[in-house]
């Protein structure tokens, strides 16, 4: 009776389900982008994938007779189907390996492929508090894995599995940067760098006696300590909706977007350059009428023309050198600077060619 009452007792336990990731805590767990993954054995894929399934959610209940059920997620029906797929032995790996270098075989690199799909999972799992959706993450880690074995050489003496882990890794970590936020947080090297090391480095100093500042987490880091300090900026705040209610004016909601600066200019600014406009306009005009000859061609085909033509085009409708129109147009422009100056003072500049 014992026995059996123990043996129902185990039934009733439901699978233990993951825990969430606390805030602050993705950036450590992350670990540094360029961190190679150790050697990977056969057994050492068995029992992680053994244990994502144990690990994996699962919602437990009870039917009409008693009886425990349990409705597995999709990562977890996922992991039974990586299991079907035999491992590889060295020599295999490599024979399959050398097949696809040399005649571009797809059942060869199909094999390749799903013979490493423990590796991604075992992979991915190690970012699993970084970002929640693990499908996501083993799946941009399988798009790495093909890369892998799409460049794979397998005459440099590295086995498929320690090449692939780059790859793995560096799809993983650009997919987990390029979805932390809506807005992307990680688009340089050093923003890159900091994003996986920053709050990892700062508890290193902390544990050290020294205070993390963002000069010593730059020169530890190698980084510029700008860019600390905006790194540290935008991990430690969500993001916000430029629509979101931030307060009330006159009964009416306030949001971010009302509280932006305007980009155009202001009834005063409009009024004020659309009267300097008109002035500019009539001053010109006067100062054609003191032009003569090849002055008032310059001005009206260069100065104020819409597509101006250029010297060459000038110097042969004049029937002298491209230099001497320069020369021409040089002396022009000081002569209508001194006269706008005369009539407008310092409210327009006019800059010579």
């Amino acid at each position: 009776m014992a026995a059996r009452k123990k043996k129902s007792d185990s039934k009733a336990k439901a699978p233990r389900a993951e825990q969430e990731p606390e805030a602050g805590d993705e950036s450590e767990e992350a670990g540094e982008d360029d961190e190679l993954v150790g050697e990977v054995t056969e057994d050492s894929l068995v029992e992680t994938t053994a244990e994502t399934v144990d690990d994996a959610p699962a919602t437990a209940g009870e039917d009409e007779r008693g009886l425990s059920l349990a409705r597995l997620d999709p990562m977890t029906i996922y992991m039974r189907e990586v299991q079907r797929h035999p491992l590889l032995t060295a020599e295999q790996a490599h024979e399959l390996a050398v097949r696809y270098a040399e005649t571009q075989d797809v059942d060869a690199a199909a094999r390749l492929v799903t013979a490493n799909l423990r590796l991604v999972v075992k992979i991915a799992y190690e970012y699993r508090r970084a970002y929640r959706n693990m499908m996501d993450l083993v799946q941009e880690g399988n798009i790495g894995l093909m890369q892998a074995v799409k460049r794979y050489d397998p005459y440099r003496g590295v086995k498929l599995s320690s090449y692939a882990a780059w790859w793995i890794r560096a799809y993983i970590l650009r997919f987990i940067l390029n979805n932390w936020r809506m807005v992307k947080i990680g688009t340089t090297q050093a923003q890159r760098k900091l994003f996986f090391n920053l709050s990892k480095e700062k508890q290193k100093l902390t544990a050290m006696g020294i205070e993390p500042t963002h000069a010593e987490i730059a020169k530890r880091l190698d980084v510029e300590e700008q860019e600390v300090i905006e790194m540290d900026r935008r991990l430690s705040r969500a993001d916000a909706s430029l629509d979101a209610q931030v307060g009330e004016s006159d009964g009416k909601p306030t949001t971010r977007m009302d509280l932006l600066p305007a980009t155009s200019a202001g009834p005063d600014e409009s009024a004020e350059s659309s009267e300097i406009q008109e002035l500019l306009k009539v001053h010109l005009a006067e100062f054609r009428t003191t032009l003569k000859d090849k002055d008032v061609a310059i001005f009206d085909k260069r100065l104020v023309a819409d597509e101006p033509l250029t010297l060459q085009e000038l110097g042969d409708e004049f029937g002298v050198s491209r230099e001497r129109v320069r020369q021409l147009e040089a002396r022009l422009t000081g002569k209508l600077r001194v006269f706008l100056t005369e009539r407008l003072g310092d409210a327009v500049g006019v800059s010579g060619g």
